[in-house]
């Protein structure tokens, strides 16, 4: 990448051309970033300019056009010393004043930016910006084997989660964030759902049935399509229509705590979940157990959980398969498990699937 200072365009490796909107001021296509290094647009920006801040603006239109494409709400800022951050511009009225937005932001995205190898810089309000104010939240990341396209990725990641903590329409991801942050409480009056769910209490560790109990919950998200969470410290309330969380309940935690569920799952489940997360989360007054499962294989499927509970009792020689389905936890059918159970035998049999019923060939 190179700088036209003549006609004041960048001039990207693939021969392409953007033009400067003015004498401090580029817009790119986010196809632009992929490969672009950090480092040569850093080159290029000082090229550009003789001193001042630099702003490169994204654009996700079909064409680049410096009049009429609309900006993403993030782009990138490089001082006059070089320094390149992510800027994240974000529309609340929730806060008044920098110090407010720094307190509210800051806090919600420091978890999810420290496993981006990135943190808060600066944040302050768009003098321009009335009603909703906008903020921008600028972020300092670590260009180490990465381009521009995954800087831009952080900063989309960064938007969403505080577009989440705003309208309360949360993903599992999110949802996961925002615990992490210490803002549990923003999930009061969410509903329980496909890849949420919540208890009171710590399971009981110490008996069969709290080990395959959890077992169960566990399997449950494993099982299903999109992964889930489940928080022991949260307690659930009965609408209609299904389950809310109505309060936070925080949990005893200490050193042995977060070990015992590791070890009741892994005496009761099987196989083991891929990236099973097991930790102990911070809110007012203490501490919240989250286990997160992210989607799992579908070559992995079923999960088996080894015990059952048939009518309040303990079978420790059944084996249960459980799988979610909205907010109820229903079991697997046999003829799936049949199914599945033959198509594995046929295919290390004969290398094929079995015909379904009715088929002919």
């Amino acid at each position: 990448m190179k700088f036209d200072r003549y006609q004041h365009r960048l001039i990207l490796a693939n021969g392409e051309s953007r033009r400067g909107v003015d004498s401090h001021d580029f817009l790119l296509h986010s196809t632009d970033l992929k490969g672009m290094r950090p480092a040569d647009l850093k080159e290029a920006a000082r090229r550009a300019v003789d001193g001042g801040e630099v702003i490169v603006n994204v654009t996700h239109d079909d064409s680049v056009d410096e009049e009429y494409s609309v900006a993403e709400p993030v782009s990138f800022k490089i001082s006059a010393g070089g320094q390149l951050v992510v800027s994240v511009g974000h529309a609340t009225d929730a806060v008044g004043n920098d110090e407010e937005a720094t307190s509210a932001f800051a806090p919600l995205l420091t978890p999810y930016l420290e496993r981006q190898r990135s943190m808060v810089s600066r944040v302050e309000m768009d003098p321009y910006s009335y009603h909703p104010l906008v903020w921008n939240i600028d972020i300092s990341c670590s260009p180490r084997r990465r381009d521009m396209a995954d800087l831009f990725q952080i900063g989309e990641g960064a938007l969403a989660l505080l577009q989440a903590f705003e309208s309360g329409e949360l993903t599992r991801e999110t949802t996961l964030d925002l615990l992490r942050s210490g803002n549990a409480n923003v999930l009061i009056g969410q509903e329980e759902g496909p890849w949420l769910d919540v208890k009171s209490a710590h399971y009981d560790l110490k008996s069969p049935s709290g080990k395959i109990s959890i077992a169960q919950a566990v399997a449950r998200f494993a099982n299903a399509e999109h992964g889930g969470i489940v928080v022991v410290g949260m307690r659930g309330k009965k609408v209609p229509g299904g389950e809310i969380i109505s309060s936070i309940c925080p949990v005893p935690v200490d050193g042995r705590t977060l070990r015992s569920y590791q070890t009741a799952i892994e005496q009761h489940l099987y196989p083991p979940p891929d990236y099973l997360n097991i930790e102990a989360v911070p809110v007012t007054e203490g501490r919240l157990v989250v286990l997160h499962i992210p989607p799992q294989p579908e070559e992995h499927k079923p999960f088996l959980v080894h015990g059952a509970i048939v009518d309040g009792q303990i079978e420790g020689a059944f084996i249960s398969i459980v799988r979610r389905r909205g907010e109820s936890s229903i079991p697997i059918t046999a003829p799936a498990v049949h199914a599945t159970m033959a198509a594995g035998r046929a295919l290390l049999r004969r290398g094929e699937l079995p015909n379904e019923p009715g088929d002919h060939h």
